[in-house]
C-alpha cells in the first residue's frame, strides 16, 4: 500500500500551538479512520478537497487510496491520540523523478500546521525513494494549500488555467527550506515549553509525609520561593502536606496543572504519567530515577500519546527566576539568584556547581534546567526558548551527549548570534566505536568531532565548570575585546612575566607599545616604571596613577583588552593608597576596551568587583584563568564580526550517477565494503574532483599496456599492489616508484606479485605526480554528528605529525577557509620562505565536493585522499579509498520530537 521505505512506527512532531501529532504510514486498519476524517469536513473543505460537493467523492477516494498496492505510491496520517487527523500521499508520474500529491486536514486542526508537518514528512520519504520534485493540482480558491506551499520554503511555480492552479516544487532542502523549518520549529517549541517553563498551575505527585522525601522537599522549596500560580501535592494518604492541599490522585485535583513535578517510585512512573495526561497536564518533571528500559518506553509512549514535553527523568528539577514566576522546583540546597543566565545540564552535580558559581559572582539564572536522562526536553530545545525570551542574556549547558548535533549547531549558530552560548566540553571518548580503518577515521577523533561542532556553531567550549565561570564572568561584566592584543600591567615585574606568558599560551598577543603611548604612560607612573609591554608600574603605583594608567590604554587603539596583574605591597598598607581602588574607579561612561584583573592573593578563582557606577571587573585568582577567559571572548568577537555562513553552492556535480555507483556496489557486496580503484575514481569524476590518472591491470602484460596509454613513454610511473581491504599500502611495501620503460615496469610486477602471491588481484598505475604540497583530505561518516571533512598534511607521516584540522558538513564557504588556514602546516600553502601560494581556490573546490559528496551519499562510511598533490596550478587527489555501506539515514532537519 506504501512506500516500504516509511516508517511504519508513528514518530511524533510539534504542532504550531505546542500540541503534538503522530505521524505514520497509512496501514489497511485505517480505512474507517479515514472515511470518519472526510465525514467530519465541511462542504467547503470537501469541495476544495475534491473539486466537487459530493459527499461521495471521499467514500470514492478512500476506496482508491487503500487499493493502491505500488511502490509508485506513499500515504501519511497524521494521529491525535488514536484519531487520524490528517492523510497526506503521493503517487509517482510516469516521470519517475516527480510525484503527484493531495492532503486533507480535519477542520479543527485547521491553522495548526497539520497539513505543513505531513509534507515536510512526505518530502522526506519521497526524496529517501529518489523523487526530487512534487505537483499539486488546486482550485484557484484554495488558498490554504496554496499558502502551505508558500510557507513550505521551497521554491514553487504555478501555472494557472480556467480557474485551477497547477503547483510544482522541487524538494531540494536548501537553505531557503531550512530556514522556514527553523521558523516553524522555533514557534512550535516555544509554544509547547510554556507549561513546564512558565507554569500558571503545578501539582507535586509523590509528596511525602516524612522530612527525607524528595518530593516533599520540592513542595517545600516551590511553596517557600513564592510561586505565583496554584500549588497542589498529590499522595493518597494525607489531605495536607505543609499546609499545602492534598488529593488522591491527579484527576482529583480541583483544577487540571499545567506542570506535574514526577517524584515517586520507579516502578509508578509510567501510570502516573498516563494519569497526568489524561488528566489533560501539559508538562511533566521526572524527578524518580532507577526505570529500566520497559519503564522508560512506556513512559515516553504516555507523553507522546498526550503531548505532554518532560524533563527527566533522573533529574534535579527546574527553577524559574522570572517575577511572575518565581518557581524553584528542585532539590538543590539553596535557591538560584534571579538573574540573566540560561542553564541547562545533564548532570545535577554540574548544575549545582553552576548555580552556586553564579549565585556568587552575582550573574544568576533566568532559567535553571536538569535535563537528566534527557528523554524529551534537550539543550536545543532550550536554546531555542532562550533565543526568544527577552530576560536570558547568556545560555550555559553542559551536555553529555547529542541526539541530534547538526539541529543543535543550526539552532545553536542562529542563537549565538544574540546571547553568547557557553558549554563545558569533557571531551568523552565513545569506547563503542569502531577501530579507525583509513588515515582520516584515525584523526577524526570524538573531541575533535565536538571541538568542530563548537567551532562552526559559535559556542564558546570550555575544558572545566570552573573555567565556564571564569568566562562567563567576564561576558557578563565587560565588553567583547576587538581582537588578541592584550596589554599587561602590574606592579611587579614577576608577576607581568607570568600573565605575559599565560596571555601566548592562551593564542593571546602581548604586542609592543608605540612610542607615543609609551611616552605618555611614563609620564603618568612612578620612577622606575617600564612600558613597553608589559608594562611594570612599579610596587610604587598608586590608585590615581593605576586608573589613568589603565583609562589610556583602554582608550587607545593599540590593544583590545587590558589585563591588570596586582600583587598586595607594604607600601600600599602604610600609606592607604591602594591601586586596587583604582580597577573600578572608571570613568562614568565606562572604558570602551575589556579589562580584566589578577590578584594573586584573592581567595576566590573568580569574582566580580563592582563600581560606583553600577561597572564591574572580573577579578582572577591566576593570569592563566584569566587569559583563557580573554581568549574564549576574543574568539567569540571574531566569530560575530564575520558574516553567518550558509552551504556553499557547488556546481558540476551528478549525484544520480554517484548513487548508481554506490548502488551497483552495494547489489554486488550487501554489507558493505571498501570500493576498487576504479569505482573511486569513477565517483570522484562524478563531483569533479581532480584525480590522477588510474588504470587498474590484472597481468603483467596489462601492466605494460597501461603503462603505455598512461606516460606515452615520456613520464615515469607508479605501481602499487591492489586487493580488496588493502589500506596503507606503503607500510606494507606495496608501492614502487619512479618505474622507467616497459623492462621496469615487467620487473615491479613481478616483484609485486612475488612479494604478495596470491593475495594480490591487480596492480594500479599512475603516472608519476609532479611535486607538491602532500596533503590529506578526507570525510568519515559519524554515527550520530554526520560527516565530518578532515584537512591536513598528507603523505606517509599524516599520522604521526597529526596536523588536521575538521568541520562537519556541509560546509560552509567560512568552514573552508577556516580548515585550511587552521593546520599548522597552513603557511606552505600561502608561499611559505616566497615559494609562492598553491592553487587555493582549486583546494577549496575539493573540500566543498567532498562535503556536497557526504550530505549528498549517507552511504558514504569514509572517504580518503592522500596525498592529495596542492601546486601553484592545480590540486590532484592521488591516492583514493572509499568504503561504503548500506544504510538510510534520516533527515538531521525533519521536525519530530526525540
Amino acid at each position: 500500500m506504501t512506500d516500504t521505505r516509511l516508517r511504519e512506527t508513528a514518530v511524533h512532531a510539534l504542532l504550531s500551538d505546542g500540541e503534538s501529532v503522530g505521524i505514520r504510514p497509512l496501514r489497511p486498519d485505517d480505512r474507517d479512520g479515514v472515511l470518519e476524517l472526510y465525514a467530519g469536513m465541511s462542504p467547503a473543505s470537501l469541495r476544495l478537497r475534491f473539486f466537487g460537493l459530493t459527499r461521495d467523492a471521499g467514500a470514492g477516494d478512500v476506496d482508491r487510496l487503500f487499493s493502491t498496492l505500488s511502490s509508485r505510491h506513499a500515504a501519511l496520517v497524521a494521529l491525535r491520540g488514536d484519531r487520524i487527523v490528517g492523510v497526506a500521499e503521493y503517487e509517482v508520474t510516469d516521470d519517475p523523478e516527480t510525484a503527484e500529491i493531495a492532503l486533507a486536514v480535519a477542520e479543527d486542526f485547521h491553522h495548526r500546521g497539520v497539513g505543513t508537518l505531513l509534507v515536510e514528512h512526505l518530502a522526506h520519504a519521497a526524496r529517501q525513494s529518489g523523487v526530487t520534485g512534487f505537483a499539486a493540482d488546486t482550485l484557484a480558491s484554495n488558498h490554504l494549500m496554496q499558502k502551505l506551499v508558500t510557507d513550505l520554503g521551497l521554491r514553487a511555480e504555478r501555472h494557472h488555467h480556467d480557474g485551477e492552479v497547477r503547483v510544482t516544487f522541487p524538494l531540494t532542502p536548501d537553505e531557503r527550506y531550512l530556514s522556514a523549518v527553523d521558523r516553524r520549529g522555533s514557534t512550535a517549541d516555544l509554544a509547547s515549553l510554556r507549561p513546564l517553563l512558565r507554569p500558571r498551575s503545578v501539582a507535586v505527585i509523590g509528596a511525602g509525609t516524612s522530612p527525607g522525601s524528595v518530593g516533599r522537599a520540592v513542595l517545600r522549596k516551590i511553596h517557600e520561593g513564592g510561586f505565583a500560580g496554584r500549588l497542589y501535592a498529590v499522595n493518597p494518604h494525607a489531605h495536607a502536606i505543609l499546609r499545602i492541599p492534598c488529593f488522591p490522585s491527579v484527576a482529583d485535583l480541583p483544577r487540571t496543572p499545567d506542570l506535574a513535578v514526577i517524584a515517586v517510585p520507579a516502578a509508578a512512573v509510567a501510570d502516573t504519567a498516563e494519569q497526568c495526561g489524561a488528566a489533560g497536564v501539559r508538562a511533566l518533571v521526572v524527578l524518580s530515577s532507577g526505570l529500566d528500559a520497559e519503564q522508560s518506553a512506556t513512559l515516553v509512549a504516555a507523553c507522546r500519546r498526550h503531548g505532554m514535553r518532560m524533563v527527566g527523568p533522573n533529574c534535579l528539577g527546574i527553577a524559574v527566576t522570572d517575577e511572575g514566576i518565581s518557581l524553584d522546583a528542585t532539590f538543590a540546597a539553596h535557591r538560584p539568584l534571579p538573574g540573566s543566565a540560561g542553564v541547562a545540564v545533564q548532570s545535577g552535580g554540574v548544575g549545582i556547581a553552576l548555580l552556586d558559581g553564579l549565585t556568587r559572582l552575582g550573574i544568576g539564572v533566568s532559567d535553571f534546567v536538569s535535563l537528566g536522562d534527557k528523554y524529551d526536553v534537550s539543550g536545543n530545545d532550550m536554546l531555542q526558548f532562550w533565543e526568544a525570551d527577552s530576560g536570558t542574556a547568556m545560555a550555559l549547558l553542559h551536555l553529555e551527549s547529542f541526539g541530534n548535533p547538526r539541529a543543535f549547531s543550526r539552532t545553536a549558530r542562529r542563537v549565538a548570534r544574540r546571547i553568547p552560548v557557553l558549554t563545558v566540553d569533557a571531551g568523552r571518548s565513545d569506547a563503542g566505536r569502531r577501530a579507525a580503518a583509513s588515515h582520516t577515521a584515525a584523526a577524526a577523533t570524538p573531541t575533535m568531532t565536538r571541538q568542530a561542532l563548537f567551532t562552526q556553531a559559535g559556542i564558546t567550549a570550555t575544558r572545566t565548570v570552573a573555567e565556564l565561570l571564569d568566562t562567563a564572568a567576564l561576558l557578563h561584566a565587560q565588553p567583547l575585546p576587538a581582537g588578541t592584543r592584550v596589554a599587561v600591567v602590574s606592579n611587579a615585574g614577576g608577576a607581568a612575566v607570568l600573565a605575559a606568558d599565560a596571555c601566548a599560551e592562551a593564542g593571546l598577543t602581548v604586542p609592543e607599545l608605540p612610542a607615543d603611548l609609551i611616552a605618555e604612560l611614563l609620564g603618568m607612573l612612578p620612577e622606575g616604571a617600564a612600558a613597553a609591554n608589559p608594562v611594570d608600574a612599579t610596587a610604587a603605583v598608586g590608585e590615581q596613577a593605576l586608573s589613568e594608567c589603565v583609562d589610556r590604554l583602554a582608550q587607545h587603539g593599540a590593544v583590545d583588552a587590558v589585563l591588570v596583574v596586582l600583587v598586595p605591597t607594604a607600601l600600599a598598607t602604610a600609606t592607604g593608597d591602594d591601586p586596587r581602588r583604582a580597577l573600578t574607579h572608571a570613568d562614568p561612561g565606562g572604558r570602551p576596551r575589556t579589562v580584566a584583573v589578577v590578584l594573586l592573593d584573592q581567595a576566590e578563582q573568580v569574582t566580580l568587583l563592582h563600581g560606583r557606577n553600577g561597572s564591574a571587573v572580573p577579578s582572577y585568582a591566576d593570569p592563566q584563568a584569566a587569559a583563557r577567559a580573554l581568549a574564549h571572548a576574543a574568539a567569540r568577537s571574531v566569530w560575530l564580526a564575520q558574516p553567518p555562513g550558509i552551504p556553499a553552492e557547488v556546481t558540476g556535480t551528478d549525484p544520480s550517477g554517484a548513487r548508481a555507483v554506490v548502488a551497483q556496489f552495494l547489489a554486488e557486496h550487501p554489507d558493505g565494503g571498501w570500493l576498487d580503484p576504479l569505482r573511486c575514481t569513477e565517483l570522484l569524476a562524478h563531483y569533479g574532483i581532480a584525480q590522477i590518472p588510474t588504470v587498474l591491470a590484472t597481468g603483467e602484460d596489462q601492466a605494460v599496456e597501461a603503462f603505455r596509454d598512461l606516460t606515452d613513454g615520456c613520464r615515469r610511473a607508479a605501481m602499487k599492489a591492489y586487493w580488496p581491504g588493502l589500506l596503507h599500502k606503503s607500510e606494507q611495501g606495496a608501492v614502487l616508484l619512479d618505474l622507467d620503460g616497459e623492462p621496469e615496469v615487467r620487473a615491479a610486477y613481478r616483484e609485486l606479485a612475488s612479494r604478495f602471491g596470491d593475495v594480490m588481484t591487480g596492480v594500479v598505475l599512475q603516472p608519476m605526480a609532479r611535486r607538491g604540497t602532500e596533503l590529506v583530505a578526507g570525510v568519515v561518516q559519524d554515527e550520530v554528528f554526520g560527516p565530518l571533512v578532515l584537512f591536513g598534511l598528507g603523505g606517509t607521516a599524516t599520522e604521526v605529525l597529526a596536523d588536521h584540522a575538521a568541520r562537519l558538513a556541509p560546509l560552509t564557504v567560512r568552514d573552508v577557509r577556516d580548515l585550511i588556514t587552521a593546520p599548522r602546516c597552513a603557511p606552505l600553502l600561502f608561499g611559505y620562505h616566497g615559494g609562492g601560494p598553491v592553487d587555493l581556490e582549486g583546494l577549496e573546490q575539493v573540500l566543498l565536493r567532498l562535503s556536497a559528496l557526504a550530505c549528498d551519499l549517507p552511504q558514504l562510511a569514509e572517504a580518503d585522499l592522500n596525498p592529495v598533490v596542492a601546486r601553484h596550478d592545480g590540486v590532484l587527489a592521488v591516492d583514493v579509498r572509499v568504503r561504503v555501506l548500506p544504510r538510510q539515514v534520516t533527515d538531521p532537519y525533519l521536525r519530530r520530537l526525540r
